[in-house]
């Protein structure tokens, strides 16, 4: 067994690619750190911020830590705040991220090869 203090883990900037502005990502497990099967994240959002329409090859979770935030399909759309669970399919075309006016982070769990593709 391991334990993980996100507050003690390394974040980093990134800007582009998937993302509409800039995030902080917070990995927190992985191979790098044991795990065989899953990996997980936190990922701030400031207000506006979103990513882009994408899928996974597997289901991915997202737990939400802070602020509120979208997360949407091309046809559907919900709002998120602490505390919400969110299972999404795998393929799945969505995108999440936060609304205009409040910043949003969540926690993400995938299995560790998974892919994204946007």
């Amino acid at each position: 067994m391991k334990v993980f203090r996100p507050s003690q883990a390394p974040s980093e900037e990134m800007t582009g690619g998937i993302f509409t502005g800039t995030i902080k990502m917070t990995p927190l497990i992985n191979a790098d750190t044991g795990a065989e099967q899953l990996k997980s994240a936190l990922v701030y959002f400031p207000a506006g911020v979103r990513n882009k329409l994408h899928h996974h090859t597997h289901e991915q979770i997202l737990y939400v830590t802070k602020g509120k935030g979208i997360v949407a399909t091309e046809e559907d759309e919900h709002m998120v705040e602490p505390g919400d669970i969110v299972v999404i399919p795998a393929g799945e075309e969505h995108w999440h991220g936060a609304t205009h006016d409040t910043d949003f982070e969540h926690l993400y769990v995938v299995p560790i090869n998974s892919k994204t593709t946007y």
